[in-house]
C-alpha cells in the first residue's frame, strides 16, 4: 500500500480554506477580475495584454498554447480566455531558472517544494544535466547534450529499450522530425498524452466511422438545432467553448449539459467580448437541460435515449432517418435489438437518471433538425470509454445527424495541438499505408511492430526493458497514474531527458544520468538560418493553421523543438541520410517532406499559409467511410454493470479552474466555489452523513484496484456539493496516486482516472 501525505500546492498562503457554492455567470466580469490579477501578480502589465492582441489571430499572430478549441473563423479581435491568457502569461514571465539556481539547491531540496513553487520560478534558460555527486543539475554545452542523448541511444542494444514521450504543445513539424527520429532509430515506442486522454475516442471513432477524428467544425456548432455536451467542463478546459454556447442558446438552439457536476458553463455565461453585456451584467443561460448520471453511468443514459427514439419511431416514422441507415449503415437490427432487450429500469439504476428525464432530453433530440454531440475525458477515462463513444455514434446515426452541416460527433481536446500530433506520426500502432509512405519518401526502413504506450512504457521502465526516456513537453511524472509507480519507472531508466520551458516534478524524479533540455516557447521568435520561422498546429476540428512568436526569447541559450530533436537524430544517428540541419534552417522543408507522407497536406506550404490555413479532408464527413463494411458501424455492446458495494465511493480526478493540465496557478477553484484548498474530496451529503462527515473534516481516501491493492491518501479535506450519491471528485495531479497501473481500460488502454474505486473515512479511525 502506498501512502502519501498531501503537498500545500500552490502560492504560499496562510488563508483558511473557502467554501462558497458558486452561482454567478461563467466568464464575464469575474474573468476579467482574474486575469488582471494575474497579470499584476506576475509583473507583465504590458507584454501580457500585447500578447493578447496577437493571441489567436491570423497574420503574424501565435496561437494560445492553452486548449484545442478552434480559432474564430470571422475575424474575432478578442478570440481569447481567461486560461488562455494566465497560460501564455506563465510562459512569458520575467522570471528565470539558470545555473544559479540549480547551484543553490539540490534536487533533495527542490522535491520538497510544491508544483505552484516549482514552476514559479520561471524559464529555464540553458541545458542542465544531473551530477550524482553533488545531487545537482550543472551547466552543459549543447554538443555534449546531444552527445549524451545520442549515445545513450546508440550504445542500446535495441532500439525499442527507448520510449519517445510526446505532449500536447508539440508543433506538426516537431512532431513530424521527432517521428521520424524514433523510427530510423528502428522504434514505435512513442507513447503520448492521447493515451491518458482520447485513445478511446479515436478507437471508436475509427471502428464506427473509419476516422479517429470528429466530423464537425465551428460552421456546424453555428448551425446545429441542438447541442448535447457530455462530461466536459467547459468553462475551465475549453472556455472559447462559452461563445458557442450562448450564440447557440441565442439563436434558439436547445442545450443539455450531461455531467455527474452540474458545472459553471452549464448554467449561464457573459462573454467578455460582448461589451453590452458586460456593460449591463447581463447573462445568457447556456443550458435548457442539465442531467447527472452516476460517474460512468452515461452509456446507459445514451441507450435510453435511443431506446426512446426506438419505441417512438413504431408510431411514428419520422423519429427514425430509415433512408439514411438503410443507404449508409450496418448492424441496425443488432443495435435495435439490444436496445429493446434493454429494460427502463436498468437503465435508470446504471445510468443513475429518471426515465422522464432522460425522455425529456430525447424531446429535444426528435425536435432538431441537426444535432451536434460533444464529449471530453468525462467520457473517455473508464473501462467501457469506446463503448460509451461509440454509443455516441449510434444515437447520431438513428437520425442521419452526419454528413451535412450543424451534425455530427465533436470531441473536445483539451491540448493545443495534441490532435495535430497524432496526424503528424506520434501514434505507437501506426497503419502499414503510414509507414510504407514514411519509408518510401524518407528512405528509411520503419519498424513494423507496435510500440509501447503511455502504460506499457511506466511497465517497461519498471521492468527494465526501457532504458532510455525522452519527453517532449509536459510533466510525465505527474500526468501519468500511479504516482508512486510511475517515479520508480523513470528512477529505473539510465537516461532521462525533458525538452521543457519550465522547471517541474519531472526534471526531479529522473534516470541515472538526465538531461533538461530548454526550447524555445510558441510565444517567442524562432531565427533559424532562413529567417524568423512559423509552425503549424492542428485544432480539434482538424483545421491546420501558422503559429509564429512574437516575442524575444527568454535566454539566448534557447533552442527550437526542431533544432534539438535534430541535433539528438544527429547524435544518435550519424550515418543518417535524412537533412536534419536543413530542416531546422527552414522549416519550409519540413513541411515539404510532410506534404508527401501525409494525407491530406497535399501542398501544405501554400495552404497552411492561405486565411485561417486548411481543414484536413475528413471522409466521413463525406459519407465515406474507410470500415471495414464501407459503411458507418452501429456498436450493441452490453451497459456496463455499476459497483455494488454501498461502501465503495466512484471517484472522478479532474482540473480546477485556476490550473492547466499539471500547471498550478493558486490554490483557487472559483467556479466550484473553492479558495486556497486542493487536498480535498467532493462528496454528496447523504454519503458525508453516513459516515458522519461535515464540512472540513480531514479524512483518508483509499483506493481498491482491480488487484486487491491499496493506495492511500491522507489528511483532505470533505466538501459538500451537488453530487449523485456514490460519487465523489476531486483534483489531479494530487489524486492520480490513487489509480493504479493496472486499472487501465482494456478497450482504449486508458488509465480509468475517472473510475476509482474508494472507500473514505474520517483520518484517525
Amino acid at each position: 500500500m502506498a501512502t502519501v501525505s498531501p503537498e500545500s500546492v500552490g502560492a504560499s498562503d496562510e488563508h483558511e480554506p473557502v467554501f462558497h457554492p458558486y452561482h454567478h455567470p461563467a466568464a464575464g466580469w469575474g474573468a476579467a477580475k482574474s486575469v488582471t490579477g494575474f497579470l499584476a501578480r506576475e509583473g507583465e502589465p504590458i507584454i501580457g495584454p500585447r500578447a493578447i492582441l496577437k493571441m489567436n489571430h491570423e497574420n503574424g499572430g501565435f496561437d494560445c498554447p492553452g486548449c484545442a478549441w478552434p480559432d474564430d473563423m470571422k475575424g474575432l479581435h478578442l478570440d481569447i480566455c481567461e486560461n488562455g491568457i494566465k497560460h501564455v502569461t506563465w510562459e512569458m514571465t520575467h522570471k528565470r531558472v539558470g545555473r544559479e539556481f540549480f547551484a543553490a539547491h539540490t534536487v533533495a531540496e527542490l522535491s520538497g517544494w510544491s508544483e505552484f513553487d516549482l514552476e514559479n520560478q520561471g524559464r529555464l534558460t540553458e541545458p542542465m544535466s544531473y551530477d550524482p555527486d553533488t545531487d545537482r543539475y550543472v551547466p552543459i554545452s549543447w554538443p555534449d547534450a546531444f552527445e549524451t542523448a545520442g549515445r545513450a541511444l546508440r550504445e542500446l542494444d535495441d532500439p525499442n529499450r527507448a520510449a519517445f514521450y510526446t505532449s500536447g504543445r508539440l508543433g506538426n513539424e516537431a512532431t513530424f522530425l521527432y517521428q521520424l527520429l524514433a523510427r530510423e532509430l528502428g522504434t514505435n515506442n512513442l507513447p503520448d498524452c492521447s493515451n491518458m486522454c482520447h485513445e478511446a475516442s479515436g478507437r471508436a471513432l475509427q471502428a464506427s466511422l473509419g476516422t479517429g477524428k470528429g466530423t464537425v467544425d465551428l460552421k456546424d456548432w453555428e448551425a446545429a438545432d441542438a447541442l448535447f455536451i457530455l462530461g466536459v467542463n467547459a468553462a475551465s478546459n475549453a472556455p472559447r467553448m462559452l461563445t458557442a454556447l450562448v450564440e447557440a442558446h441565442k439563436r434558439g438552439a436547445r442545450i443539455v449539459h450531461i455531467n455527474p457536476l452540474v458545472e459553471a458553463a452549464a448554467r449561464k455565461a457573459i462573454i467578455p467580448h460582448e461589451f453590452l453585456a458586460m456593460a449591463t451584467f447581463r447573462a445568457t443561460p447556456t443550458s435548457n437541460l442539465n442531467l447527472q448520471p452516476h460517474i460512468g453511468g452515461d452509456m446507459a443514459l445514451l441507450r435510453g435515449m435511443a431506446k426512446a427514439v426506438l419505441e417512438q419511431s413504431k408510431s411514428d416514422p419520422k423519429a427514425l432517418d430509415h433512408e439514411f441507415i438503410d443507404r449508409y449503415t450496418s448492424g441496425f437490427d443488432a443495435y435495435r435489438a439490444v436496445c429493446e432487450a434493454t429494460s427502463w429500469a436498468e437503465i435508470e439504476q446504471l445510468s443513475g437518471v429518471s426515465e422522464a428525464r432522460i425522455r425529456a432530453a430525447v424531446d429535444i433530440y426528435r425536435a432538431a433538425d441537426r444535432t451536434i454531440v460533444s464529449w471530453c475525458l468525462g467520457v473517455t477515462q473508464h473501462e467501457h470509454g469506446v463503448d460509451t463513444v461509440r454509443e455516441i455514434v449510434n444515437l447520431l446515426l438513428l437520425r442521419g445527424n452526419l454528413g451535412r452541416e450543424g451534425a455530427g460527433p465533436s470531441p473536445v481536446r483539451g491540448h493545443s495541438n495534441v490532435q495535430g500530433n497524432r496526424t503528424c506520426g506520434i501514434d505507437h500502432r501506426p497503419t502499414e499505408a503510414f509507414l510504407e509512405r514514411l519509408g518510401q519518401v524518407c528512405g528509411i526502413e520503419p519498424p513494423r511492430a507496435h510500440g509501447l504506450d503511455t502504460v506499457a512504457t511506466i511497465e517497461a521502465m519498471t521492468a527494465g526493458r526501457v532504458k532510455v526516456f525522452i519527453g517532449m513537453g509536459g510533466n510525465f511524472a505527474l500526468a501519468a497514474p500511479d504516482t508512486a509507480y510511475t517515479f520508480e519507472a523513470l528512477r529505473n531508466c539510465e537516461l532521462t531527458v525533458h525538452v521543457s520551458t519550465k522547471l517541474n516534478r519531472s526534471h526531479l524524479v529522473h534516470g541515472r544520468r538526465a538531461l533538461i533540455l530548454p526550447c524555445l516557447g510558441r510565444t517567442e521568435k524562432d531565427m533559424q538560418r532562413n529567417g524568423i520561422q512559423s509552425t503549424s498546429v492542428e485544432d480539434s476540428m482538424s483545421m491546420v493553421h501558422l503559429s509564429t512568436g512574437m516575442k524575444k526569447p527568454a535566454s539566448p541559450h534557447l533552442l527550437s523543438e526542431p533544432a534539438i530533436i535534430a541535433g539528438i537524430a544527429r547524435a544518435a544517428l550519424p550515418d543518417s541520410r535524412t537533412p536534419w540541419q536543413d530542416y531546422v534552417g527552414d522549416y519550409d522543408r519540413i513541411r515539404d517532406t510532410m506534404a508527401a507522407v501525409l494525407d491530406g497536406f497535399e501542398d501544405f506550404n501554400r495552404r497552411v499559409r492561405l486565411p485561417l490555413g486548411f481543414r484536413i479532408r475528413q471522409p466521413a464527413r463525406e459519407l465515406v467511410f474507410r470500415t471495414p463494411s464501407g459503411r458507418a458501424e452501429f456498436s450493441a455492446a452490453p451497459l456496463p454493470q455499476l459497483a455494488q458495494n454501498a461502501d465503495v465511493l466512484t471517484l472522478a480526478t479532474m482540473r480546477s479552474h485556476d490550473q492547466w493540465n499539471t500547471t498550478i496557478y493558486s490554490d483557487n477553484d472559483r467556479y466550484r466555489g473553492i479558495k486556497n484548498l486542493r487536498t480535498l474530496i467532493f462528496m454528496n451529503t447523504d454519503d458525508m452523513r453516513e459516515r458522519g462527515l461535515g464540512e472540513f473534516d480531514e479524512v483518508d481516501i483509499t483506493s481498491i484496484a482491480r488487484d486487491g491493492s491499496t493506495r492511500k491518501l491522507s489528511g483532505y479535506k470533505v466538501i459538500p456539493y451537488d453530487i449523485p450519491r456514490g460519487c465523489a471528485a476531486g483534483y489531479m495531479p494530487e489524486m492520480n496516486v490513487l489509480c493504479a497501473i493496472g486499472d487501465h481500460s482494456t478497450q482504449s488502454d486508458q488509465p480509468i482516472m475517472k473510475n476509482v474505486n474508494v472507500r473514505v473515512e474520517a483520518s484517525g479511525r
